[in-house]
């Protein structure tokens, strides 16, 4: 059996620890490779190796970052399909929806890779006689990762190449579901001529999150995963003098109303559903239908559910693939049964769907359940599966209530031919990522990501601006050169300009 490994100091490193987690294929249901589960040790050793080369990459000039960022950029941009298809086997994901992912994480490497103009201070000149104020922002020092397992290229790219830019050094803790895209990367930053030390991948659980947290060396987390955990997160890292971003879950809504076009809404429904089998923290799980728009709509989308190709992930013909686990396929099938159990419409159900030569796999099918009460599990919990939930409402402004009342506030989405209900929407709704007419509004790298509510713990957006302004702290100068010959001009009075 093929064991994966952890990445300290530019090297593959077995650790110290004995124990082990299976990582399964999910399209065939077999255990493909294990990977090492950091202790406490080995997530000290990566701490100290990044902290020894925090000396070094944090003095380096901006010129030498940029130059290893746009070499990792084209490294990356070459072995995109590498990438995807590692991916695939360990995720489940379709190899396009896997290539798309990278893609996304590539745009944030682009963004970093300005780091010279994101860096720019400020300065006033002549604030009082003689006196000057200026600023700039300096790296923090160790930076922690812990990544989810649906997204494991994008969501590290989010942290690490801003973090590194900025002059951190940078320890990744990714999921122990699927480890091996990480080490690839790691690879690749080797390649692109980082030096040793400065980005780091360690793989655990429980144990090797809580030594992260508590290691007095590591200076700020990055976290994107469930709330509950998020919250801990949160609350440990604070309380350990952290500076930390945790990213919580999502139940996202896309509200459609009467004026919507019904095709083009239910076309991206879909595949906003149940594209990556619905393991997206961004994918949309209730499907608000107003007023008339109600009965068609349901009609339709169950229509083109049933018409979504599910296969393994590899081959070129599937839309959509397993779900990552087997526990987490039970934990979906379960969901479902509640669902109908609690008095909802089972229009498609997608349970016991089997692939013909993948009958071990960890499937499950498109599902859409029409009916849905705001109290069901259904409603309330994230499902994170191929999963659409219907819910009624009479009215756009019933709809932004439902939405508010939600504990949620990740991505939210409207579909509608009117300006002024989109616009009222927009300004309604409490969360922090909304798209118009677009089901996933994922922002641009230049923007920042990042939802309200239960959805966030902590006051910084992941990547863009505001990941710049996470990973620095601000210095201000404050400075006279006075003339030797000069008084010294001092007083005992608290200083003013004049």
């Amino acid at each position: 059996m093929r064991t994966i490994t952890h990445w300290i100091g530019g090297k593959s490193e077995p650790g110290t620890s004995t124990r082990t987690s299976p990582v399964w294929n999910p399209a065939t249901g077999e255990q493909q490779a294990e990977v090492a589960l950091a202790n406490q040790v080995d997530i000290g050793s990566a701490v100290a190796t990044a902290a020894a080369a925090f000396e070094t990459w944090s003095q380096s000039s901006l010129s030498t970052r940029t130059k290893v960022l746009f070499a990792f950029r084209e490294l990356v941009n070459q072995r995109t399909q590498d990438i995807a298809e590692i991916i695939s086997d360990e995720h489940g994901k379709v190899v396009s929806d896997a290539r798309g992912e990278v893609q996304r994480g590539l745009e944030v490497v682009e963004f970093a890779c300005g780091i010279p103009t994101l860096l720019k201070g400020e300065y006033s000149d002549q604030v009082s006689g003689g006196v000057d104020v200026f600023s700039f922002r300096q790296p923090l020092g160790v930076c922690a990762g812990i990544t989810p397992f649906n997204f494991p290229a994008m969501v590290p790219m989010w942290m690490h190449p801003v973090a590194i830019a900025c002059g951190n050094t940078f320890v990744l803790k990714p999921s122990e579901r699927d480890p091996s895209a990480s080490m690839l990367v790691a690879e690749l930053w080797a390649e692109a001529g980082l030096p040793d030390g400065v980005f780091n991948v360690v793989h655990g659980d429980k144990e090797a999150v809580d030594a992260l947290l508590d290691h007095p060396d590591v200076a700020a987390v990055s976290f994107v995963g469930s709330t509950p955990i998020a919250r801990y997160i949160h609350e440990r890292g604070s309380a350990n003098g952290k500076r930390v971003q945790a990213l919580g879950g999502a139940k996202n809504h896309a509200v459609v109303l009467p004026d919507a076009p019904l095709d083009y809404a239910s076309d991206h429904l879909v595949a906003a559903a149940f594209g990556s089998a619905g393991e997206r923290c961004m994918a949309v799980s209730a499907a608000v239908a107003v007023g008339s728009a109600a009965d068609e709509l349901v009609a339709v989308v169950s229509e083109k559910a049933r018409a979504v190709q599910v296969g393994p992930g590899r081959d070129p013909a599937s839309e959509m693939g397993p779900v990552v686990t087997a526990a987490a396929r039970d934990r979906i099938v379960g969901l479902i049964g509640s669902g109908a159990d609690q008095g909802a419409t089972l229009a498609v159900d997608g349970r016991g769907l089997t692939v013909p030569g993948y009958e071990d796999g960890f499937f499950v099918g498109p599902t859409v359940i029409d009916n849905v009460g705001r109290d069901m599990d259904v409603y309330r919990e994230e499902i994170f599966g191929p999963v659409l939930s219907v819910v009624r409402t009479d009215s756009v402004d019933e709809a932004i209530a439902l939405i508010n009342a939600n504990p949620y506030g990740n991505g939210t989405a409207i579909f509608t031919s009117s300006g002024e209900a989109a616009r009222r929407f927009q300004r309604g709704v409490n969360v922090g990522m909304i798209g118009i007419n677009v089901p996933i509004p994922v922002p641009m790298a230049y923007y920042s990501f990042g939802g309200w509510k239960d959805s966030l713990f902590g006051d910084k957006h992941v990547h863009g601006p505001e990941g710049v302004s996470f990973y620095t702290r601000a210095k201000v100068v404050t400075s006279r050169w006075p003339e030797v010959e000069q008084s010294t001009g001092a007083s005992y009075h608290f200083p003013t300009a004049t």
